[in-house]
Formats: structure tokens, sequence, C-alpha cells
């Protein structure tokens, strides 16, 4: 297995439009849920909020365009490959798909970049658990103005494949034999 210094995992995501729900989660594997996020600026202010039903789960707050972001630095990181874990049950419920998926972003154009100083507060939530990895330090904060295309992904581990004794390279060669 190769090694990657620095990359980029997604949970859980939340999304208002079923469509992207359904596509993203059944293509990629996405673990994407229905709820209502939503981003606001309010004077200096950058306010993001995360309803799940009812019920508030995430409030987040950073200084707007408060410092301009080192653009080359964020261009590397956007170009870092990201990581879901793929779990698609069969219909019985036991194990279908569990796949650890490299996907990228491409053709990513920067309009913006900002840091700041930020705040995050979590409420538990027995089907929205945003709040069960706990936040023990904001390290930093970034508000990201871009286009950009999610790239289709590729399996990078399958877990439900019984591993192989073989190095790559034998393995290779006794499929072209």
């Amino acid at each position: 297995m190769r090694e990657i210094s620095r990359s980029k995992a997604a949970s859980t995501m939340f999304l208002n439009d079923e469509g992207p729900i359904a596509g993203g989660r059944e293509l990629w594997g996405f673990p994407k849920k229905l709820a209502q996020p939503t981003l606001r600026t309010e004077v200096d202010t950058l306010v993001g909020t995360l309803d799940y039903g009812p019920i508030r789960v995430a409030t987040g707050t950073m200084g707007y365009k408060h410092s301009q972001a080192d653009l080359s630095q964020l261009r590397a990181s956007l170009a870092a490959p990201n990581f879901l874990l793929k779990i698609i049950p069969h219909v019985d419920g036991t194990p279908r798909i569990c796949e650890l998926v490299e996907y990228h972003l491409e053709e990513v154009t920067l309009k913006g970049a900002w840091t700041g100083p930020a705040a995050l507060h979590l409420s538990p939530h027995a089907l929205a658990p945003a709040a069960e990895l706990p936040v023990l330090e904001i390290v930093s904060a970034i508000h990201i103005l871009a286009d950009l295309t999610l790239g289709l992904g590729k399996v990078v581990h399958d877990y439900l494949q019984p591993p192989s004794r073989l190095l790559p390279q034998a393995r290779e060669m006794s499929l072209v034999e």
C-alpha cells in the first residue's frame, strides 16, 4: 500500500437536495444525509448552521474575509487525495460493499479564500452524529470560494476480499499468464 502524507476524509455529509444525495451515495459511496445546511454573512461574521429535522446540530462562526489565505498552499491542499469508506449492505443486512475509495477534486478554479478566527458548537443527535467526535481545539478555519468538479473515484482497498499472499508484482504476472 502506498504512503500518503496528507489527505482528507469525509465521515458524514449533510445536503438539502435528494438528487445529489442519492447519486453521490450510490456511485461514490459518500455517507450523505438529508438536512438543512446554511451559510450566510452577518455584518463581519460568516455563520454556518446545520439543522437535522427541527434540531440544530451545529453552529459555526468565523471572521468574514478576515485574512487572505495562501492560495498556493490551498491549491496543494485541494490537489491532495480524498478518501471515504464506502459501505453498502446487502438486502439481508450483511456487508455487500466495504471499500476504501480515493477521489480527487478536478478542474479547480479558486475565486477566493480567507482565514480567520472561528468558533464551533455541536449538539448531540442520535441520527446526525456530528458531535460524537469531540473538537478539543480549533486549529484553523478557512472559507473557500471555488468552482470544481468531483472526479470519479477508485477503490484502493476492498475490505471484503481475502488478503492476497502474493506480492503486487507476482499478482500482476499471474493475471497476464
